[in-house]
């Protein structure tokens, strides 16, 4: 039985999956269907975490629109996410950013990694 699953997960996995890490400012571009039409809407914001394994793998993007934080979370492996682009590489110590949460402004900002 594990076996069957195995295989059918193995199938599903992206093969152009996107490499970036948490703290990385990203532009995520989503398949939106509305009604019978369907269209690409543009998410940008902070990695906060990443999570999971092989096609179960999600990550949780966080913004600031107009002093409100959104937070979405997408998976990694879905045809619903077209593709992610990495803005910038961001200079972080632990796995996931939920302190982001607690705070506004350029407090809620994270370093740039310089290479």
């Amino acid at each position: 039985m594990n076996d069957i699953i195995r295989n059918i997960e193995e199938a599903q996995l992206r093969a152009d999956a996107p490499q970036f890490n948490v703290g990385d400012t990203v532009k995520v571009y989503g398949k939106i269907k509305e009604g019978n039409r369907e269209r690409i809407q543009v998410f940008e914001g902070i990695v906060i975490k990443k999570q999971g394994g092989s096609v179960r793998a999600t990550f949780t993007v966080r913004k600031n629109s107009n002093g409100v934080g959104v937070e979405k979370t997408w998976p990694l492996h879905s045809p619903s996410v077209e593709k992610v682009e990495v803005i910038r590489h961001g200079k972080v110590r632990r796995a996931k950013l939920n302190y982001l949460r607690g705070r506004v402004g350029k407090r809620a900002k994270v370093k740039e990694l310089v290479k």
